[in-house]
């Protein structure tokens, strides 16, 4: 399962944990404005917006779990299984897969607005990139530095929500998780009065008591609450180390630690890399379960006129600075 969200300071940030039980052995992958893409049934972009993200790249492909451009819009595509559903294609729109959903929205949208007017055309398919990698059931959130939507497909169609949280996690569908938000109304960053009974005298034990009732589960709709939570509430200078490294401690907030969540066959669920862009600036940072230390790749420091791929891998292996 994952978790994204977006923060804003100075300047805006977008990033996501990707929690899953194994690696793809993803890079972060540039793809700059001349690459070709070459799309199932879409039009070819020829030349489009550079853009950085994380990706497996398979047959010079960048398969993005999530990526920025250099205008700033940014995407991830997150787990929606049991709800996520695709068509084949149809006439009379632009048929575009899964694995090409997010290429083909930010090669081609400055704005959250531009984004929104090619929806309007889309029809998300079946697809498949290959017979061993088909599509994902996947839901997406979309955003630049004046807002968030989410979009799902369905049975029922495409659904696009405005997201006002600037979060996304996993299935159910996002309506839930917003009305969900209901039932911690009363959660406060602030020091709790006694609302229990006047007839009693209640007083605060501790720092922090007016979070109780936060919900400290790994589930979908528990991380959705948590991180709302953390985002909304979070305060941080406008320096790009004290962003940097406040939206690090946000995705903290909903982590998942190996061993805590065991899967079928005795496999564990965890956060292979947490995430954060700068989407003003185009650099992308990351850091991985094994490696805490924050590594950073510049998009502009890539030749943006190029026509093929430029990936990083991971750094991996923990990083520890001695002090004696």
């Amino acid at each position: 399962m994952c978790t994204a969200i977006t923060y804003r300071t100075r300047d805006h940030y977008f990033g996501r944990n990707l929690d899953l039980e194994y690696s793809y052995r993803e890079t972060v992958t540039i793809t700059p404005r001349n690459y070709p893409f070459r799309f199932r049934a879409a039009e070819p972009l020829e030349r489009h917006y550079a853009m950085i993200g994380m990706a497996y790249v398979a047959e010079d492909f960048p398969l993005y779990y999530d990526a920025t451009n250099e205008k700033g819009l940014s995407m991830a595509g997150l787990n929606f299984p049991g709800n996520a559903w695709y068509p084949p294609a149809a006439p009379g729109g632009d048929n575009v897969a899964t694995f090409e959903f997010i290429p083909w929205i930010l090669g081609q949208c400055a704005t959250l607005d531009q984004a929104r007017a090619r929806l309007e055309r889309i029809h998300l398919t079946d697809a498949s990139f290959s017979p061993s990698l088909p599509p994902s059931p996947l839901h997406w959130i979309i955003s630049d530095r004046e807002g968030s939507i989410t979009v799902e497909c369905v049975k029922e169609g495409l659904k696009i929500y405005d997201n006002p949280v600037g979060v996304l996690t996993n299935s159910p569908p996002f309506p839930f998780h917003l009305f969900n938000l209901n039932n911690y109304l009363s959660v406060t960053r602030h020091t709790p009065e006694n609302r229990f009974s006047g007839q009693l005298s209640l007083e605060p034990y501790s720092r922090g008591m007016g979070g109780l009732g936060l919900p400290g589960d790994l589930s979908s709709s528990s991380r959705f609450v948590r991180a709302a939570f953390t985002r909304l509430n979070a305060v941080s200078g406008d320096s790009e180390e004290e962003s940097v490294g406040q939206f690090f401690h946000i995705l903290g907030s909903v982590e998942q630690q190996r061993g805590c969540v065991e899967l079928d066959g005795g496999a564990y669920e965890f956060t292979l890399y947490s995430s954060c862009c700068n989407t003003d600036r185009g650099i992308y940072y990351y850091t991985t379960y094994e490696n805490r230390q924050i590594t950073g790749v510049d998009l502009y420091r890539t030749d943006l006129e190029g026509r093929s791929l430029v990936s990083y891998p991971l750094v991996e292996g923990q990083q520890i600075r001695m002090q004696n």
